[in-house]
């Protein structure tokens, strides 16, 4: 017996000490993941911004990147399903259209993210990337205070400290980028610096309301994420032809939706649309500090690539501006001391705010095979 029980432990052990490794391995390619998901986006829309020739219509890129997000995660509830058309009908009827109420609430926040996608775009076309980089670090700021608000969420005096520090950071870089403003934007005369700021600012803000609002709704609801990013797929989907209408209804009408597509353009949507469920596939093998360091590594990786691809010129003060957010993003991510209160605010975004509910409604891999019936998991 006493031999059995000896057997059992080194086998508990081995087997803890392989999770370990697993783990760890995990959080590495989590951490890869977050940072090429994070710097490859915004680098490779201000790419096809800025190349010669036909412009195609960042309206109608929105549309389709909400449309590929419904199509995979109704791919993805099918596959829940064990590819049961039925059953899965039947949960998209009851979830969304007979309890329509509970489907109303997701307008506001998807109202605003196609508002905020739109906003991404014109920010990116008009500023250089490693300065939309950094100062779209500002929608930490602006979900934390909507989070305290509206959710009554406590900071840590750290995280009060980190902000004050990312806004002084993206005061210095703006101070910077003044004063280089016509350098900044002179491979182009279409370019306008205080459009793209504009532009930003309003999506920071959009951003942390519309994570707040979504977070919330989350937490009262026994839904799963996919599931409500379907909901928000739809309005998205609706509100971006509306917007597509109104911005560029008749250019479209005569040269056609997908004008101006190149292979490069496809990647870019492809990556806005598959983006965002990747990283919250992964992000539950990272911890929040290993988020900050991805954060914080992907805008040194946004601004070498600038400097290499698109020429930006990078001196003193904007090294200090980038460094000081850096450092409050790493500041704001790091864990409450115990008795800190409630746990910080997650990123906004739709897929931030989505896999804080992931982590509330359970983990799954929803493309392996189980062999038994599984949570839904957030996206």
């Amino acid at each position: 017996m006493a031999g059995g029980s000896h057997s059992q432990g080194v086998e508990e052990k081995t087997a803890s000490r392989g999770q370990s490794e697993v783990n760890k391995r995990l959080k590495y390619i989590s951490l890869a993941v977050l940072v090429v998901q994070n710097a490859s986006l915004i680098l490779s829309i201000r790419y096809v911004r800025t190349l010669p020739g036909d412009r195609f219509f960042t309206t109608s890129a929105v549309v389709m990147a909400e449309v590929l997000k419904v199509l995979t995660c109704l791919l993805i509830i099918l596959l829940q399903k064990r590819l049961n058309v039925k059953e899965t009908v039947l949960l998209l009827l009851d979830s969304i259209v007979f309890q329509y109420k509970d489907t109303l609430k997701l307008a506001v926040p998807s109202l605003i993210y196609t508002l905020q996608n739109n906003l991404q775009y014109i920010a990116i076309s008009n500023l250089p990337a490693a300065t939309f980089q950094v100062t779209y670090q500002l929608k930490i700021l602006t979900t934390a205070l909507f989070s305290v608000l509206m959710l009554r969420k406590s900071l840590s005096r750290v995280q009060w400290i980190s902000l004050v520090l990312l806004f002084a950071g993206v005061a210095i870089v703006q101070v910077q980028q003044e004063g280089n403003k016509e350098a900044s934007v002179s491979d182009s005369s279409s370019q306008n610096y205080m459009v793209g700021l504009v532009a930003v600012v309003i999506s920071c803000l959009s951003s942390g309301f519309a994570g707040v609002y979504f977070e919330k709704i989350l937490k009262g609801s026994s839904a799963s994420v996919w599931i409500r990013n379907v909901q928000l797929g739809i309005f998205g989907t609706v509100l971006g032809l509306l917007g597509m209408w109104w911005n560029d209804g008749a250019a479209i009408a005569e040269r056609g939706f997908l004008f101006g597509y190149t292979d490069m353009v496809w990647c870019v949507i492809f990556n806005q649309a598959f983006g965002g469920l990747l990283v919250a596939m992964v992000v539950k093998y990272a911890d929040n500090i290993l988020k900050g360091f991805a954060t914080s590594f992907s805008i040194i990786v946004s601004t070498v690539t600038s400097i290499y691809l698109f020429g930006f010129h990078v001196d003193l003060l904007f090294t200090a501006g980038a460094g000081l957010v850096i450092g409050a993003v790493y500041m704001y991510s790091l864990p409450k001391a115990p008795g800190g209160g409630s746990s910080s605010p997650s990123s906004s975004s739709a897929s931030s705010a989505s896999s804080a509910s992931q982590r509330k409604d359970g983990d799954v891999e929803p493309f392996l095979p189980k062999c038994g019936a599984g949570k839904e998991k957030g996206s």
